[in-house]
């Protein structure tokens, strides 16, 4: 069977068997979000090789960003929350800092012909990679561009971290564990993730805000983390993987020659304003080290422009204060959730007509 003949059904194989062979290769090869990276490389297996159109169903596609929210709010806890508030300003003049280079970075590259203010500005903006991808296309940017941008800034600062911790601060290796749930499918864990996918679910039909199925379920989920109702509880691995999986085959499936072709273009553009957020990023870690009394190396790390999972790991492995990384990473992200809808709405209001 010709590639251009290929039936529906044998697509939906393609697409299923090239995911899992590719995300277990990229596991194995130590790639964070291997299962995204490789549901993605599926989507495109099929759409870059057949004119046949295949769809992810769009209640699938929102369980995806539902999982995705899940996920993030079960990072929330009352005590990393509890130490950012004697710091507060100065988290918040790194945050906001961070957040206006983002925006910076995105209009020098919207100013290209091909890209919209909208993509240029949700490609670049620092942090929650899978939660930005996951409501790119309800917010009007094209998810195409911004997938492949948002997780160069994660290859980009999962490449260069490790290098700059070892050289700059040298620290000693294997002297801190990362606390977390273990992601097995345990009872009271399977009934965390339907309260809160469901209830976030039903709370985003009825609140019409297009970020509001990522945003409900990864609230619901950190008020119930953070009261202890379920006791200890976190996401199942698999339905992680199952989340990642819609997101990366939906936005795969969208990709055209046309589009990978214009995609390919910028990157050399896009990695130059990638590398110039990561040192400005080193630097408001610099200012945040001074104006505070935590350490250089756990400032560093709580201001990379991305990598949340992976820089959480470093710090634990390196002995830096992974509380307050996790309470600063996850600040940034829940700042630039809340901020994405009104965000999109003031630049698709000041494009020209």
């Amino acid at each position: 069977m010709t590639a251009r003949g290929r039936t529906p059904l044998a697509g939906i194989v393609l697409v299923l068997t090239t995911t899992v062979v590719l995300s277990i290769a990229l596991a194995l090869a130590g790639v964070p979000s291997a299962v995204l990276f490789g549901s993605l490389l599926g989507g495109m297996a099929h759409a870059l090789t057949s004119p046949t159109e295949i769809k992810v169903p769009v209640a699938a596609f929102r369980l995806g960003q539902a999982l995705i929210g899940v996920t993030i709010g079960t990072l929330v806890s009352v005590e990393a929350l509890r130490r950012m508030v004697g710091e507060i300003g100065p988290i918040l003049l790194v945050t906001l800092g961070t957040i206006v280079l983002s925006l910076l970075t995105g209009r020098l590259l919207a100013l290209r012909r091909d890209v919209s203010p909208v993509t240029g500005a949700f490609a670049l903006v620092a942090g929650g990679a899978s939660g930005v991808v996951a409501i790119a296309r309800d917010l009007g940017a094209d998810d195409r561009v911004v997938t492949v941008v948002q997780y160069l800034r994660v290859l980009l600062v999962l490449v260069t971290m490790p290098l700059v911790t070892a050289v700059v601060f040298d620290p000693a290796s294997g002297v801190g564990t990362l606390a977390g749930g273990d992601g097995s499918l345990g009872a009271a864990s399977l009934a965390y993730v339907a309260l809160t996918v469901g209830g976030g679910l039903l709370v985003a039909r009825v609140v019409p805000v297009s970020t509001m199925t990522l945003l409900a379920p990864l609230t619901i989920a950190a008020v119930v983390v953070s009261a202890g109702w379920l006791g200890e509880v976190s996401v199942p691995t698999p339905l992680q993987w199952l989340g990642y999986a819609l997101i990366g085959v939906q936005v795969g499936l969208r990709f055209t020659r046309a589009s990978l072709a214009s995609i390919t273009r910028m990157l050399p553009v896009v990695t130059g304003l990638i590398i110039a957020m990561i040192v400005l990023s080193a630097l408001m870690g610099s200012a945040l080290a001074w104006l505070t009394s935590v350490d250089g190396l756990t400032a560093y790390l709580a201001t990379t422009p991305g990598g949340l999972f992976a820089v959480l790991a470093t710090a634990a492995d390196s002995g830096a204060d992974v509380t307050y990384v996790m309470a600063v990473q996850l600040f940034r992200l829940l700042v630039v959730l809340l901020l994405t809808p009104l965000l999109a709405r003031w630049l698709r209001g000041r494009a020209p007509r």
